[in-house]
């Protein structure tokens, strides 16, 4: 169904065009090696990590009710929200750089709607057969062997998004303590809530909405345009190589595409005068492959993830006709108008540009900024608040006394003692204990009544220190700055 948005001289222009679901070809390559070994990576980190343990507790976990983060040894508490944001601008610098430099790479290898599509789409090929069985599954009218080849298909997408969903809650409520709760039905309402949420847009976004999210939902696919320059490295065709393409009915194209040895297809090729013609075929395998059903050889298109089967396609055909591989491969729009004696750039020359030694310069000093905060990092906060309700008050002596409450907050995951002195106007001093002990991560809320003389020409207020020093443990040392006032 075409949905046209106007009119002019006769053409029609469309925003969306609707193509039917796209059942790809399986290939095999480099890319696609690359691409597999990303997935196993990515899902043994992210199915494995929350069952990591450190010191009797779960290595990671966002413990969102005691407002804490731990990671390994390591807990951080809302105070550390700026490492948070670092963290953002460094992930965010990588990406542009890595844009920059080869184009949608995160989104063909590292992306998590290509990741859970491409498990998906495996699931699906194990269960209904290659591309061609599964167009014509889709095409057969209903009937019990459609429906129990459908229905085991889904319901393993049915486990795999169910047990994403508890894989991802696992990182805000404890994993063992989820799967506990979740055998005789005991899950909190919000921890119920977002796993079979999670696993129903796990389950609809690889298993229905796949390449449409990168093609019309991904905000990325957009604006990626702008960080793209004519040295940027995106699968690209070589059309100077590959055109005017062999019709699609000669021999070599016919076995090419069957999957003839070069032994056999070469010969084929041989047969034929090579004078004005190219080494593409015209086979369109790199169409059949690709999971966002593009043509690459249209050129740079904002739907193609740089998966890079394309150019594992092309490069097999190549090699059963007897041609060079590399008529699809990552090159830059330079690369590719350059004269063929010119040298193939390699991806470090692309750090030489100016956008992408600003995102290189961006990523390191950001990168080193966090380290440095992360290593002088203090275990301790403290807040100075002021009895707002009695502002001053005389004692029998005629001492004059303020009193504060000094919030500590022991950021480490064991018990420490502090030793708190004050520094003001006619030698302020506390009038009562000076040393507390504060419980591991914990917030202990200490009353204080600091006393000082009236001092002549001193009146108001007063500026007075309060310097917190931790008894045991790493050497912690805070100072906090207040008012004290003199009648």
């Amino acid at each position: 169904m075409h949905t046209p948005s106007t009119r002019a001289q006769g053409a029609r222009i469309e925003f969306y065009r609707n193509t039917g679901q796209i059942h790809p070809r399986t290939t095999h390559g480099r890319f696609n090696t690359w691409r597999w070994a990303m997935v196993w990576l990515t899902q043994l980190i992210f199915y494995g990590a929350c069952w990591l343990q450190w010191d009797g507790r779960q290595a990671l976990l966002f413990d969102i009710a005691e407002r804490k983060f731990y990671l390994f040894g390591l807990v951080l508490w809302p105070q550390d929200a700026l490492l948070l944001a670092l963290l953002l601008i460094v992930a965010a610098a990588g990406l542009f750089l890595v844009t920059a430099l080869a184009g949608r790479l995160f989104c063909g290898f590292a992306c998590p709607q290509t990741v859970y599509t491409a498990i998906f789409r495996w699931v699906e090929a194990k269960v209904e057969g290659d591309h061609l069985a599964r167009m014509r599954l889709d095409q057969a009218p209903p009937s019990a062997r459609k429906l129990a080849i459908k229905g085991t298909k889904h319901a393993i997408w049915g486990a795999i998004a169910l047990w994403t969903g508890i894989s991802f809650v696992g990182y805000f409520t404890p994993i063992r303590e989820l799967l506990f709760n979740l055998g005789p039905g005991e899950l909190g309402p919000w921890e119920g809530f977002w796993v079979f949420f999670y696993a129903a847009f796990a389950y609809l976004q690889a298993g229905f909405a796949r390449e449409m999210v990168c093609m019309h939902m991904c905000p990325y696919s957009r604006f990626q345009g702008v960080m793209f320059d004519a040295d940027t490295r995106t699968i690209s065709y070589d059309g100077r190589r590959g055109e005017p393409r062999r019709p699609r009915g000669t021999a070599a194209a016919r076995m090419a595409t069957a999957g003839a040895p070069a032994a056999v297809a070469a010969p084929a090729l041989a047969s034929r005068p090579t004078a004005g013609r190219g080494d593409c075929v015209d086979c369109s395998l790199c169409v059949q492959v690709c999971p966002t059903g593009i043509d690459i050889r249209d050129g740079l298109q904002y739907q193609c993830i740089n998966c890079g089967l394309c150019a594992d396609a092309c490069d097999e055909v190549m090699e059963r006709v007897g041609a060079p591989a590399g008529l699809i491969r990552f090159a830059s729009e330079r690369e590719l108008a350059a004269p063929r004696a010119t040298p193939t750039p390699t991806l470090f020359d692309g750090l030489r540009r100016p956008r992408a030694q600003v995102y290189l310069a961006t990523l390191v000093v950001f990168s080193l900024l966090g380290a440095w905060m992360l290593a002088h990092r203090v275990p301790l906060q403290v807040d100075v608040l002021r009895d707002r309700h009695a502002l001053l008050q005389e004692a029998a002596d005629g001492s004059i006394e303020n009193t504060y409450t000094l919030k500590l907050v022991n950021m480490l995951e064991e018990p420490r003692a502090f030793r708190i002195r004050v520094e003001g106007p006619a030698g302020a001093r506390l009038t009562g204990n000076d040393t507390f002990q504060v419980a591991s991560g914990s917030v202990l809320p200490v009353p204080l009544t600091v006393a000082a003389r009236p001092e002549p020409g001193k009146s108001g207020a007063q500026p007075i220190r309060f310097d917190i020093e931790a008894l045991d443990g790493p050497p912690t040392a805070v100072t906090e700055q207040s008012v004290f006032l003199l009648p």
